[in-house]
């Protein structure tokens, strides 16, 4: 790989990484957070999902702003405004002063995820792409898995504010290499922000989370929840409308006829879906509950990022020869059986024999699937629609971990015990179980070649 490939590599990496690693560390710092700031699962749920509602919302706004004023230009403003909102977080005083930081954080985060993916597309073609690709998906989810060990070690030997400062070295390391890359920004012309579009979008999804958080507080009965609902459900609708109709929508819905965009998306729903629920019940009941120390509750999911960072190269690798349909199928079911094997860990489970097996088949069903879905939806589009596609994945991806973080309660009830925690896991090999389905239903793989040898062959 030539240097400015490897150069480009590594910027789009460590972007992502900061907004996977804070989507993730949180997770095991949530308990030591309500006990300094107050509160019980609901304050726990809008430390999530406050970032998630900005980040799966204005994520689709990124395409936008990457077009009209340059992929790296955001990707910059996307990392100096994360970094700020990091600080913010860190020195929250109240659970309220934090919730509205993450909420902060996430609108930077929006900026970074989809511009660094669609600086790789940009660079890289064939199969080059597939394994970049690959070695992207490896390294931002080791983020996603690494983090509660990481928030760990900062929860029990220094505080819970150390989680949100860790994200500041990544940072300056990243904006140091993108001064180095040196490469012309490309801008479009013509392309407008649908800004209509991205409120109705804020309001679609931020409406409904908020009753469903907040009705275990109020009730369904309370205009609170009933009415906050109904306005979000309209302004969804109105969403979908102001998206078919725009000249310039910010989803452009026309690729949801792509069969593998559209499938792919949806099996995406299911699989991130259920990564957030299961991320934060097995966080939150390895400390609450079996009585881990945070270090220790971090470092019960250390196996998930070796097998990653191990085989997620050669995974993508792999579905770009043969084609993503297989590895999105076995993927997602394995990764189901290791979370039905929780169904059997009592109020103190043995770490070796209940929690491990999981973990690992946890990390080998993930590595199979993350790397060939990714390929599979982005290498279904043109790649002039690469940075919209990326930015449609992952809002899809933010909003189905959101809204499986704000169905917790009715899921585990106002207190997570052990009978929560079993049905938590039962739901999420369910959703997992789901995502291999579809994927082998609506999946087709394909085969991409050189450039230089031709154009796509489909197979079935």
């Amino acid at each position: 790989m030539e240097k400015h490939r490897k150069l480009v590599l590594s910027i789009a990496v460590l972007a992502s990484f900061v907004a996977f690693l804070d989507g993730s560390v949180i997770n095991v710092a949530l308990p030591a957070i309500t006990r300094d700031l107050g509160g019980g699962v609901s304050t726990q749920q809008w430390v999530v999902d406050a970032y998630l509602i900005t980040l799966g919302s204005l994520i689709l706004v990124a395409g936008s702003l990457s077009d009209v004023y340059g992929r790296i230009v955001v990707l910059r403003t996307g990392l100096i405004g994360f970094g700020t909102a990091s600080l913010l977080c860190a020195l929250a005083p109240t659970a309220e002063i934090l919730i509205i930081a993450r909420g902060v954080q996430g609108v930077a985060g929006a900026l970074l995820v989809p511009s660094s993916l669609a600086i790789i597309l940009s660079n890289f073609r064939g199969p080059a792409q597939a394994k970049a690709i690959g070695q992207w998906t490896g390294f931002t989810s080791a983020a996603f898995i690494l983090g509660p060990l990481l928030g760990g070690l900062f929860v029990d030997l220094a505080s819970w504010r150390l989680v949100f400062a860790i994200n500041v070295l990544p940072i300056a390391i990243t904006l140091y290499l993108l001064a180095m890359l040196k490469q012309k920004d490309e801008r479009q012309t013509g392309v407008a922000i649908d800004y209509p579009g991205a409120l109705l979008g804020v309001l679609g999804l931020g409406l409904p989370v908020f009753a469903l958080i907040e009705q275990g507080n109020y009730g369904w009965g309370s205009p609170v929840i009933y009415l906050t609902m109904g306005f979000g459900v309209l302004a969804f609708i109105a969403f979908l409308w102001r998206e078919r109709v725009a000249a310039q929508p910010m989803v452009p819905l026309t690729l949801f006829t792509v069969r593998n965009f559209a499938w792919g998306n949806l099996t995406t729903v299911f699989v991130y879906a259920a990564i957030s629920l299961g991320g934060f019940l097995l966080a939150v009941f390895l400390q609450q509950v079996a009585g881990y120390p945070a270090t220790l509750a971090g470092l019960a999911t250390l196996p998930v990022t070796i097998i990653s960072i191990l085989l997620s190269s050669r995974i993508g690798a792999l579905a770009g020869r043969y084609g993503p349909r297989v590895f999105m199928t076995v993927g997602p079911l394995i990764t189901a059986v290791g979370f039905f094997l929780y169904v059997f860990a009592g109020a103190h489970p043995n770490y070796w024999t209940q929690i491990l097996p999981g973990v690992v088949l946890f990390g080998f069903g993930m590595t199979i699937t993350v790397a060939p879905l990714t390929s599979a939806i982005l290498g279904a589009i043109d790649e002039r629609q690469a940075g919209i596609g990326s930015a449609i994945n992952n809002a899809v991806a933010r909003v189905a971990g959101l809204i499986a973080i704000a169905v917790v309660g009715f899921i585990v009830g106002p207190q997570l015990g052990v009978a929560g925690f079993q049905r938590g896991a039962v739901v999420t090999a369910v959703l997992l179980a789901l995502g291999g389905v579809t994927s082998w239903i609506g999946i087709r793989n394909f085969v991409q070649k050189a450039p230089a040898l031709g154009t796509e062959v489909g197979t079935d």
